[in-house]
């Protein structure tokens, strides 16, 4: 019976367990669920910290900007980054460096050189990445679905260096990972 339990039941009951917790997953006051191709990630905002890039986010989920949109950046160890990777008719948004730290979970605007050139292009660090702390803005953290984190970050790549240097990592996953939507809590 033990090796039964252990081999065939026990794992069943976590398969189950897990899809029954990921399915009342929603979002509170403060937070977005992103439900991806590959699961869903809850996120709470910081809207004291960063507040024009917290609005532009909310405005671009309220339109339906990122539906359907990818995680076309992956690089384990470092960030997944999604949006639509070209230049885009959305605003730019002025940067709002804080003391918010690169952790795991971590969510920040992408941007070009110049750091008031961020707008729709958002990335979530894989883990601590201390070097960009200060330089980007970080609105919001991850409070669940490090799992699907792990599962993006772990994607097969297909690796691409770019710049003049080749020291930027552009590596894009072997299997599309879509934003199927992003909802939004209640008050948010």
């Amino acid at each position: 019976m033990s090796i039964a339990y252990n081999r065939v039941l026990l794992p069943a009951l976590s398969f189950c367990f897990g899809v029954f917790m990921s399915v009342g997953v929603s979002a509170g006051a403060g937070q977005a669920l992103i439900e991806t191709s590959h699961g869903n990630m809850l996120m709470t905002f910081y809207p004291e910290q960063a507040p024009a890039t917290v609005a532009n986010f909310k405005r671009l989920v309220k339109e339906g900007w990122y539906e359907g949109k990818t995680f076309y950046r992956v690089v384990k160890g470092h960030v997944i980054q999604a949006g639509s990777n070209t230049d885009n008719e959305q605003p730019l948004v002025k940067a709002e460096f804080n003391q918010n730290p690169h952790i795991k979970g971590a969510v920040g605007l992408a941007r070009g050189e110049d750091p008031d050139s961020g707008s729709t292009e958002i990335y979530i660090c894989h883990e601590a990445r201390p070097h960009l702390d200060g330089r980007y803005t970080v609105f919001g953290q991850l409070s669940e679905g490090f799992d699907v984190l792990d599962k993006i970050a772990n994607s097969e790549v297909k690796e691409e260096w770019l710049g003049d240097d080749k020291k930027i990592a552009f590596h894009g996953p072997v299997e599309v990972v879509t934003i199927v939507r992003i909802t939004l809590g209640d008050s948010t």
